[in-house]
C-alpha cells in the first residue's frame, strides 16, 4: 500500500481486515470485514449497497454492481430485511479491484488521501476481536441502515475498533459521508474569505485547507464524542430502544 492507492491482492488478506471497493466512477465504496476463507462479512440496506431515498438513488444504483438473478452457491441466502450479510469475495468486490482500509495513519497521511473513506486516525483492535464483532453483528443486525449515519463504512469501522459516536441516541458519520458534506460545507465556509482576497488560487487553497481541516476533526479517531461499546452491549441497547437509527426514508420523485 502506498500514499496514492490502499489496493492489495487477495494473497495478502487476513481475517479481521476491513476492505473495500470502489464501484462505477469512484462515486461510492462499499466496505466490509473479511472473516477468512473467502467470506466477507458487510452492512446493507435489505441487501441493496447503498440507498439515501432520495433521487440521487438513480444515480447511486446505477453505479452499483448489477445483481444476478441466480443465487451464488457460495453465499449465504440473507433473511428476509437482514442489513448485515455474508458473502464471498467475488460477490462483494462485484467485478471491482481489492483495497485495504488503513488504520493508526499519521495525520499528514491522513490529510493527503483527500480522498474521505480509505483510513483513519483511529487504532484497530486485534483482529479476533474483530471478527467476533462481525460474526455477532450477522447474528444479531447493526440497527437501521442510513446512508448518513450508520452505513457499511460505520459498520465496519465500529467492528475494527469498538467505537461509536454517541449523539442524541444515534450513530455517527463515516468518511466517505464527511466527505461528500465537506466538500460544500469547505466552499461555503470559505466565501466569506472573498473580502480578504480575490485571487481564485488563494480561494481554492483556501477552501482546501477548510475541507482538509472538517475531514481531520470529524475523523473516529479524534472525536471527543465517541465511546467504547461492546457488541454485546451494542445489540441489546439496539434491541431494547437504547440506540436507535432513524432508517433513510424513501423521497418521491417528481412526476413527469
Amino acid at each position: 500500500m502506498g500514499l496514492l492507492s490502499n489496493r492489495i491482492d487477495r494473497e495478502s488478506l487476513k481475517p479481521g481486515d476491513h476492505i473495500y471497493s470502489w464501484r462505477t466512477a469512484y462515486i461510492y465504496a462499499h466496505h466490509g470485514i473479511y472473516i477468512g476463507d473467502e467470506k466477507v462479512i458487510h452492512f446493507t440496506r435489505r441487501g441493496q449497497e447503498v440507498e439515501t431515498g432520495t433521487v440521487l438513488d438513480l444515480l447511486l444504483v446505477s453505479s452499483g454492481p448489477a445483481r444476478s438473478l441466480t443465487p451464488c452457491t457460495n453465499c449465504t441466502p440473507s433473511e428476509e430485511g437482514q442489513g448485515v450479510v455474508l458473502s464471498c469475495l467475488n460477490c462483494f468486490l462485484a467485478g471491482g479491484i481489492l483495497y485495504r482500509f488503513e488504520y493508526s495513519v499519521s495525520p499528514a497521511l491522513f490529510i493527503a488521501k483527500a480522498r474521505g473513506g480509505t483510513c483513519t486516525l483511529a487504532v484497530s483492535d486485534p483482529n479476533d476481536v474483530v471478527v467476533h464483532r462481525a460474526k455477532h453483528l450477522l447474528e444479531n443486525g447493526f440497527g437501521c441502515y442510513n446512508v448518513f449515519k450508520n452505513n457499511c463504512e460505520d459498520f465496519t469501522i465500529y467492528c475494527k475498533t469498538g467505537l461509536l459516536v454517541l449523539d442524541q441516541g444515534t450513530m455517527g458519520q463515516s468518511g466517505q459521508t464527511v466527505s461528500i458534506i465537506g466538500g460544500p460545507l469547505a466552499a461555503v465556509l470559505s466565501t466569506p474569505l472573498r473580502l480578504v482576497t480575490t485571487n481564485v488560487y488563494g480561494m481554492a487553497a483556501t477552501a482546501v485547507t477548510v475541507y482538509c481541516a472538517s475531514r481531520y476533526a470529524a475523523d473516529i479517531g479524534m472525536r471527543r464524542d465517541v465511546v467504547k461499546v461492546s457488541v454485546e452491549d451494542l445489540t441489546r441497547r439496539l434491541a431494547t430502544g437504547l440506540l436507535q437509527v432513524v432508517e433513510t426514508q424513501n423521497i418521491p420523485t417528481p412526476a413527469h
